[in-house]
C-alpha cells in the first residue's frame, strides 16, 4: 500500500467513523475499489486507534471527571457500602460502571466469533443488506423515538441494550455509532445523549481491539497483501485529525437536524455497491486480509 492510498483510507475512517454510515464498510469498499484489495479487519481496527484518540481529546474534560468520580466512589468517599462504591450517590461514577457494563456485549461476542469477523462476515452482500437493514431501523428510530432522555437517566439493563446495540457493528455495514444511537433513540434518549453515550462507549471496546490486533501483527509474519506497518501508521495519524474535526460538526448537526440524510446515505451506498457487484468491479470477497 503506498503513502497515498494510506492518506485516502486513514480520511475514509476519519470521516465516517463518528457518522452512522459505517467505517468498516467503507473502508472495506474503497480499499479494494482503489487496487489495495479488502484492507482487512486488523488494519481497520489498529486505524481507529486514530478516531479514538479524537474522542479522547474532545470528551477529554468528561473522561477525566467519570474517571475522578469513579475513583472516589470505589475507594469509599461517598460511603463503604457496596451501592455506594457502585456510584449510588455520584452520576459520573455510575457512568463509569455503565462504561463498563456496556463494553461486556461486544467483547464476549467479539472473542466469540473473531474468526468469521475476519472472514465470513466481510462478505460485500452481507454489507449492503446491514447498510439497507440498519439505515432504516435508523430512520425509524428517529421518527418514533421521544427524544427526551438525558444521560443521566442511565440504568444498567439500558447500559447493556446500548451494548448489545454496539456489538452489531462487528458486522461491516452496521455502523458503531448507528447502531447505538438508535438503540438510544428507540429507549427514548435525545440525540446529542444518544451520541455522546455511543461516542464514550465505543473508547473501551475499539482500543482494546486496536491494541489487541497491533500487539497480534507485531509478532506475526507479514500477511501477504495486508497493509505495511508505515501505511497503517499513516492511516492512523490522518484518521485522528479528521475524525476530531467530524465529532464537532457532527453533534452541531444533529442537535437541529434528523438523521435522514445518513440513511439516504446508506441506501444509496447499498445500491451503488450493487451494481458495482453485478458487474464484477467488487468482488464479495476479493483479496480479504485479516
Amino acid at each position: 500500500m503506498s503513502a497515498w492510498e494510506a492518506i485516502l483510507l486513514g480520511l475514509v475512517q476519519g470521516l465516517t467513523e463518528f457518522l452512522p454510515i459505517s467505517s468498516s464498510a467503507h473502508l472495506r469498499i474503497v480499499g479494494e475499489l482503489i487496487g489495495s484489495s479488502d484492507p482487512g479487519a486488523a488494519f481497520t481496527a489498529i486505524t481507529q486507534i486514530g478516531t479514538e484518540a479524537a474522542v479522547l481529546l474532545y470528551y477529554r474534560r468528561m473522561i477525566r471527571d467519570i474517571c475522578v468520580a469513579w475513583w472516589r466512589s470505589v475507594t469509599g468517599a461517598h460511603g463503604t457500602g457496596w451501592r455506594a462504591r457502585l456510584g449510588e450517590h455520584d452520576p459520573q461514577a455510575r457512568m463509569a460502571w455503565f462504561i463498563a457494563l456496556g463494553s461486556v456485549p461486544i467483547v464476549v461476542l467479539g472473542l466469540l466469533f473473531q474468526d468469521a469477523i475476519e472472514t465470513s462476515l466481510r462478505n460485500l452482500w452481507i454489507t449492503v443488506t446491514t447498510l439497507v437493514v440498519f439505515g432504516l431501523l435508523l430512520g425509524w428510530a428517529d421518527k418514533i423515538g421521544r427524544r427526551t432522555r438525558k444521560l443521566d437517566q442511565l440504568t444498567p439493563r439500558r447500559a447493556v441494550y446500548f451494548g448489545l446495540a454496539q456489538s452489531l457493528a462487528l458486522v461491516p455495514g452496521v455502523s458503531r455509532s448507528g447502531g447505538t444511537i438508535t438503540a438510544g433513540l428507540l429507549m427514548g434518549f435525545s440525540r446529542k445523549a444518544a451520541a455522546d453515550y455511543s461516542f464514550l462507549l465505543a473508547v473501551p471496546a475499539v482500543l482494546g481491539s486496536g491494541f489487541y490486533q497491533l500487539a497480534k501483527s507485531a509478532g506475526a509474519d507479514p500477511v501477504p497483501g495486508a497493509p505495511g506497518g508505515l501505511a497503517t501508521l499513516i492511516a492512523t495519524l490522518v484518521a485522528f485529525v479528521v475524525g476530531y474535526i467530524v465529532i464537532i460538526g457532527f453533534l452541531k448537526l444533529i442537535t437541529t437536524h434528523s438523521f435522514m440524510p445518513f440513511v439516504w446515505y446508506r441506501l444509496g451506498l447499498a445500491a451503488v455497491v450493487v451494481v458495482l457487484l453485478l458487474t464484477g468491479v467488487l468482488e464479495p470477497m476479493s483479496g480479504a486480509v485479516v
